[in-house]
């Protein structure tokens, strides 16, 4: 079904991998576009956070919010794995980032302008999750275009760290700016965006784009197919999915800043990089010492730890216990996040990379966009801290539901692909 041919993962070990991207310029270029873009999403979310509950002081509105931004995603899933198949990679990411940046210029217009509503919060939040819906698709599938194959373990690490570094930088710069005013928070957005769609078009491609297969029905949803085929890839894709679902609770940080930590935006911006800090220690870690040994059992371990985590979060009254709980949390996620990414690199054709990275996004924004829904009706029903000590049980549960639904994923011995155990464990 697949060649072989693909280098060893030990080639090259007197030099480091982390030492070698580090004199890679595309990937240089690439890390900073993805910095930039990802520090914009994360100024903009806690700008939009805190300005929907300033306007409603409602929970349902937070939830709004993320379904907002899900459905794009959810309804333009099928599309987009196309358009990143047949077309240049770089350009989307640069078309997307742009129309970012456009969003964030309607936010200032709207700030300044006085006429800035929940229902524009929630049609804006709509036309960046469809920019997302391309965006990040044709990100992740860029990356084997830039780097060796025996290198994507540590790249995707260092590209996670990335995200991590912008989700420390983001939430904290805006908040700070956001306690002046919202539009200066806007202003930043736009330009960072700007300048991450500058970037990622400097960025030059070691392997030349895929070719343009011919749309019919099975290519349309080849890139599910596919998944469904690889229990090990479905499993930590699912895992993810049902974790970050039912243990996300980023949404209701506006609430617990507020309402329970008593504090301000300020507060909320270092709420949401206290994530970002543990998450970007696990990123640098896994980056220096790849997941080589029982990768899917790390996995497990990571999530499990993550449902702790959150619960020690909902219980907190405390900010400083509730940072810590966020740092922890992050530092646990960053395993569950290198492992799926890492698998989706490795173990799919590259003509066919771009279909099952959309799927990927789409699983991705499910527990991300939908969990924010999610924990934002359930926090309306019983209130915020019982709604994310529930959520924290369940990612506990779930983890070890899988475990027993997919041994393939808890025996994995290494990333990449292993032949007679995926034919076997499918058949």
């Amino acid at each position: 079904m697949t060649t072989s041919s693909s280098p060893s993962p030990d080639a090259a070990t007197s030099d480091p991998a982390p030492a070698r991207l580090a004199r890679n310029h595309a990937f240089q270029r690439f890390w900073g576009a993805r910095v930039l873009s990802s520090m914009s999403m994360q100024m903009l979310a806690v700008a939009m956070g805190w300005n929907v509950y300033a306007l409603t002081h409602s929970a349902y509105a937070l939830g709004l919010v993320g379904l907002s931004q899900f459905l794009p995603q959810f309804l333009l899933t099928l599309v987009v794995g196309h358009v990143a198949d047949r077309y240049d990679r770089r350009r989307i990411v640069a078309i997307c980032q742009v129309l970012e940046c456009l969003a964030a210029l309607v936010f200032v217009a709207g700030t300044f302008g006085g006429w800035l509503r929940a229902p524009h919060i929630y049609l804006l939040a709509a036309a960046v999750g469809a920019a997302r819906a391309f965006e990040q698709p044709s990100l992740q599938s860029l990356l084997p275009g830039i780097v060796p194959r025996s290198q994507l373990p540590s790249a995707t690490a260092l590209s996670s760290s990335a995200n991590q570094t912008a989700q420390i930088i983001g939430p904290a710069f805006g908040g700070l700016l956001y306690g002046i005013g919202a539009g200066p928070a806007y202003i930043a957005c736009a330009l960072s965006f700007a300048a991450a769609a500058v970037l990622i078009g400097t960025v030059p491609l070691q392997a030349k784009p895929a070719s343009r297969p011919p749309v019919t029905l099975e290519s349309v949803f080849s890139g599910i197919t596919f998944i469904c085929s690889q229990p090990a890839l479905l499993g930590a894709l699912s895992l993810d999915l049902f974790a970050v679902l039912f243990g996300g609770a980023t949404a209701l940080l506006p609430v617990f800043a507020r309402d329970i930590l008593h504090a301000g935006p300020i507060a909320l911006g270092l709420l949401r990089s206290a994530t970002a800090v543990g998450a970007l220690t696990g990123s640098i870690w896994l980056a220096h010492h790849p997941l080589k040994q029982r990768p899917g059992r790390a996995m497990f371990g990571g999530v499990i730890v993550f449902g702790f985590a959150t619960v020690a979060f909902g219980l907190s009254h405390n900010i400083a216990v509730s940072l810590i709980a966020l740092a922890v949390l992050g530092a646990s996620d960053v395993v569950s996040v290198v492992v799926r990414q890492s698998l989706v690199q490795l173990r799919t054709p590259d003509e066919m990379l771009g279909r099952v990275s959309a799927v990927n996004s789409l699983f991705i924004g499910t527990s991300n966009q939908l969990g924010e829904f999610e924990s934002g009706i359930t926090a309306g029903w019983w209130g915020a801290q019982p709604a994310v000590l529930v959520g924290g049980v369940a990612t506990i549960a779930v983890a070890l539901l899988w475990m027993r639904l997919f041994p393939v994923l808890t025996n994995m011995r290494s990333l990449e692909r292993e032949e007679p155990h995926e034919s076997v464990a499918a058949s």
